[in-house]
């Protein structure tokens, strides 16, 4: 898959001080692939997007982008690299369309050649109509919709994506989601950050977990959850005496997980314990199948990260 990727890295390494924030990375996209990078907060995933587009030199490791080493040709790599950053920084003294105008000369493009592509932005940011609308005027969605159709003013290769949809309301980001799919349709590569366990199932081909700057397991959505998490989970929550029950309940299920007054209960078949659940009427649980947000959450723990 190497010999094929738009953009590998290995053994990637970044310190800073006596903390090493990136420790041995190795990840690869295949073209047209969606590819997450998960972790909790400081686990090594924004340094590791600086490290991939060449804005922060590597203490160690390899990096290719669209077949070109980085950091020593990152600005080469990046004239078909598009970027939309976890803030939005759109210039609120321009328009919507003087936004994409303006970042298309980062490009070395011709307004000319922007303005032949405007319309088709517009559109594809569901903001036809808009192109002279001062920025402020905009609502979130929007503003994170130009943010992503400014990022194919070049018509990149490959996108990276930063959190795009944090802030946003459940329309804004099914939208979003929608725009994402088009473009991998289209046979675009995108490199996606989330912190939204659901963004990251429905949209990754693959991804790889991280945290504490190492890569703790990488798959496809669907194999990471069948091998790390039993298929059913019931959630028993509201009940006073949940800790008290888990013995009880503990035959009842594989595994099982007390945090704050909800208990988790994992099990190949949750049929005995549902029955008995049906028995205490007073009881409130939920029965849902297992997620990408269970193997995150029992690969990182679920302490509290600054």
């Amino acid at each position: 898959m190497n010999v094929q990727a738009v953009l590998s890295a290995t053994g990637l390494r970044k310190r800073y001080d006596a903390k090493e924030v990136v420790a041995g990375l190795d990840l690869a996209l295949a073209p047209g692939e969606c590819f997450g990078l998960l972790g909790p907060n400081g686990a090594g995933k924004t340094t590791t997007l600086r490290l991939l587009l060449g804005l922060t030199r590597p203490d160690g490791g390899t990096i290719s982008l669209l077949g070109l080493p980085v950091p020593d040709q990152a600005r080469q790599a990046r004239v078909k690299v598009g970027v939309v950053p976890q803030l939005d920084n759109l210039d609120p003294d321009f328009s919507v369309a003087e936004n994409l105008q303006v970042y298309g000369r980062y490009f070395g493009l011709s307004d000319a050649a922007v303005a032949a592509r405007i319309p088709e932005l517009l559109d594809f940011a569901d903001l036809t109509g808009r192109a002279d609308a001062k920025i402020e005027t905009l609502s979130g969605g929007m503003k994170r919709r130009l943010t992503l159709a400014r990022a194919l003013v070049n018509d990149p290769d490959v996108i990276f994506l930063d959190e795009p949809t944090t802030g946003l309301d459940p329309q804004a980001r099914h939208m979003m989601w929608q725009r994402l799919r088009r473009l991998l349709g289209e046979g675009k590569t995108i490199l996606l950050t989330t912190h939204f366990m659901e963004e990251a199932e429905r949209l990754c081909d693959r991804l790889l977990i991280m945290d504490r700057g190492a890569a703790i397991t990488t798959g496809a959505p669907r194999d990471l959850i069948a091998q790390h998490i039993e298929p059913h989970v019931v959630e028993i929550y509201g009940d006073p005496d949940t800790g008290g029950r888990t013995a009880v309940y503990k035959a009842l299920c594989e595994r099982q997980e007390l945090v704050g007054e909800t208990l988790f209960c994992y099990c190949a078949d949750p049929h005995a314990l549902l029955a008995a659940l049906q028995a205490q009427s007073h009881l409130r649980y939920l029965h849902r199948p297992a997620n990408l947000e269970d193997v995150f959450l029992k690969l990182t723990g679920r302490d509290l990260r600054d």
